[in-house]
């Protein structure tokens, strides 16, 4: 029985390409949760990290193909195709990190002490959440923005940079509240700012373009969009120039690392991984910036 707008149930949400792509996603992401819950097994933060990343990107790909077979996405005020273009991005993010992390910390190649049995699992688990990477990367690929094309925000390379540029600067969070020392000069106070100010008003734009509430602002939001991305560009220099000075210059902090500087609790470690992805969310937002420049926000879609 069909509804006089068209069938009730919509097919192409498990046979498309996509459909088929989040079929996957699902089915490798309970995989692999499954397979460390039963004997694989994890412990501390990483761990615990790695179980949240399958548990999370399993349940919303789950609400996600539910809505859309059913065609209740439709009821959701909810901008669809920019909320599943961000989720894909950013599940991508989050599996290829507990891809690394659990094979990293929980996988060895003796049996030692904890088993062989233990150590297949562990082995296999690390194997589907290699495939549910490749899995939501699919997807991605799959939806984006092709030229020419009039779709979401999110889809487009300026759209899922916001959600890798949100991402490394989690990162950046991470290293700062890892004895990191950074309340030890204004300058480096000031970097904090920066990746602070930056990080919220990325996400301040993400949610807008997510919950399809740009049309009701007052301002133009894609030129805000653009303004806010060059002075981000400008903020990034200025950290990115700040912090190496007052972390490695010799007057300030130390070229080299620490010889009795503890593994794990070394805030020359987090300075430098600072420092690094300073750099990488500078490059993101330049090339933000340059291919703003060729898009057009469509917001309802």
């Amino acid at each position: 029985m069909e509804s006089p707008g068209g069938p009730y149930l919509n097919t192409a949400a498990v046979t498309s390409p996509v459909g088929i792509a989040r079929l996957l996603q699902m089915t490798f992401g309970c995989t692999t949760f499954s397979l460390v819950a039963h004997r694989g097994g994890f412990s501390a933060a990483y761990g615990t990290f790695c179980m949240f990343v399958w548990t999370f990107c399993f349940a919303i790909t789950v609400f996600i193909i539910a809505c859309e077979f059913t065609h209740l996405h439709g009821c959701l005020s909810l901008s669809w195709g920019n909320f599943t273009a961000a989720f894909a991005m950013l599940a991508t993010l989050m599996s290829i990190t507990a891809a690394v992390i659990y094979p990293l910390y929980f996988v060895q190649v003796g049996c030692y002490p904890i088993g062989c049995e233990v150590r297949d699992f562990r082995i296999a688990a690390s194997v589907f959440a290699g495939l549910l990477f490749v899995a939501y990367a699919t997807e991605v690929f799959l939806t984006r923005a092709k030229p020419g094309q009039v779709t979401s925000y999110m889809a487009t390379i300026s759209g899922l940079l916001k959600i890798v540029q949100a991402f490394v600067a989690c990162i950046i969070f991470g290293a700062l509240v890892n004895d990191s020392q950074y309340g030890k000069y204004v300058a480096t106070q000031w970097c904090v700012a920066v990746y602070s100010f930056c990080f919220v008003v990325t996400v301040v734009v993400v949610a807008f373009s997510v919950t399809g509430k740009t049309a009701l602002l007052w301002f133009p939001f894609e030129r805000s969009v653009v303004i806010y991305t060059f002075g981000a560009v400008l903020l990034y220099v200025s950290a990115a120039v700040i912090w190496p000075v007052f972390c490695f210059d010799s007057k300030y902090g130390s070229p080299q690392r620490p010889g009795l500087c503890a593994k794990g609790k070394c805030p020359w470690d987090s300075q430098l991984v600072i420092a690094i992805f300073t750099y990488v969310n500078l490059l993101l937002y330049v090339l933000d910036l340059a291919y703003s420049q060729r898009i057009r926000f469509v917001s309802h879609l």
